[in-house]
């Protein structure tokens, strides 16, 4: 009898568009990691810039209007090169069942063209996901107002959007973390991001969770966050449970989330007791109606012992919810620091006093680094 084999069109296609020289950052990295089922775009005002990408497919847009030199912190100019490209983009991006749009916010190319990009995905019926991350404080307040500027606007054109503060990172770094360790680090947590969504999807589980799972939980849903929590060793299912809806590195708190989707990994001896126990503690943290889709699959990439929890939660108020603080200038010693993986999904809590230090923050966004101009920032990390 013959076996009949899944067609390829069966399989949802994923697609991950790295916008301007971050996004490009983080295509480039996610391609190194070996993040599998997805295709890759990236997409830049910058010729130069675009020619060090590894992705297969490259838009260079704004072609007449930036003449391939980029788009100088101006997201205008950004907007006006991706819709002077759109069709290319649009040609690019034609049969996605889902597109994440990732990028730095508070530059000219990210912060303008993402939304265009979003804009043109969603028109195409695709699952759109944006996944950015908001600059350190100390590359000045201008950038960051062009960053929450951007932000409004990608808002707009997304189902989806998860945020990922820098500032918070350097909560968890080491003393001696050098500046291009720490722009890294912001690559990986976009891969992070993308990976533990497309994962799920790409991967068939004990308990399957599949796209129809995710654009249940992820369509028209606004603010969303996405934790991972990894361990080992006694309570682990619980630990990492904890870990991954407190990740210091996401604004948002799970608390009130409407829509939950959670996925358990591990090897043959991951006990049902041990997923009831993180379960729990994921339930207990959302609205008592929230709409829940639970997948547990095996995972042959963890080490031995090991178990992963991953939750993407959304649905929150539209009002009350409240931003994590932002921590400021903290770093830990050498010895204290931990592998990306583990920050990512750290049990670490916010502080409740960082809230009133918000005018502190606002201090260090004015200082002299500030005035640093982006052709000598990119000169130091190098």
């Amino acid at each position: 009898m013959p076996q009949l084999q899944p067609e390829v069109e069966a399989f949802a296609r994923i697609r991950v568009v790295g916008v301007g020289g971050s996004g490009k950052n983080a295509v480039n990295h996610m391609i190194e990691s070996k993040v599998r089922g997805v295709d890759f775009i990236t997409i830049n005002t910058d010729a130069q810039d675009l020619h060090n990408s590894n992705a297969k497919k490259k838009i260079h847009i704004g072609k007449n209007l930036t003449k391939g030199l980029g788009a100088g912190m101006n997201p205008e100019l950004g907007k006006r090169a991706s819709e002077e490209t759109k069709e290319e983009i649009q040609q690019s991006l034609k049969g996605s069942d889902m597109v994440f749009v990732a990028c730095g916010m508070g530059g000219g190319t990210g912060t303008g063209a993402a939304p265009v990009v979003a804009r043109t995905a969603k028109e195409l019926g695709a699952l759109t996901v944006g996944v950015v991350t908001k600059p350190f404080s100390f590359e000045g307040a201008q950038r960051m107002r062009l960053a929450e500027g951007g932000l409004e606007e990608l808002r707009k054109e997304v189902d989806a959007l998860i945020v990922i503060p820098n500032d918070r990172l350097l909560a968890t770094v080491a003393k001696d973390t050098t500046l291009k360790a720490a722009f890294a680090m912001c690559d990986d947590v976009l891969k992070e991001a993308v990976e533990g969504i497309s994962d799920l999807i790409t991967h068939p589980g004990i308990i399957n969770v599949d796209f129809a799972d995710i654009r249940a939980v992820m369509e028209n849903a606004g603010s969303a966050l996405m934790g991972i929590g990894t361990s080992s060793g006694e309570n682990r299912a619980s630990v990492a449970a904890k870990a991954a809806v407190s990740s210091p590195l996401l604004e948002l708190s799970i608390n009130g989330a409407k829509g939950v989707l959670f996925a358990i990994a591990g090897g043959d001896d991951l006990g049902m007791l041990e997923v009831h126990e993180a379960a729990k503690i994921i339930t207990e943290s959302v609205d008592q109606n929230a709409k829940i889709i639970f997948g547990a699959v095996k995972d042959e990439k963890l080490k031995k012992g090991e178990v992963r929890v991953t939750v993407i939660a959304t649905g929150f108020p539209a009002a009350g919810f409240a931003p994590r603080g932002t921590p400021l200038f903290g770093f830990r010693d050498k010895e204290e620091e931990k592998p990306l993986s583990k920050i990512l999904g750290s049990t670490k809590s916010t502080s409740a006093g960082e809230e009133t230090k918000e005018q502190d923050l606002k201090a260090a966004e004015e200082d002299e680094w500030g005035a640093v101009p982006s052709f000598l920032r990119r000169g130091k990390i190098k």
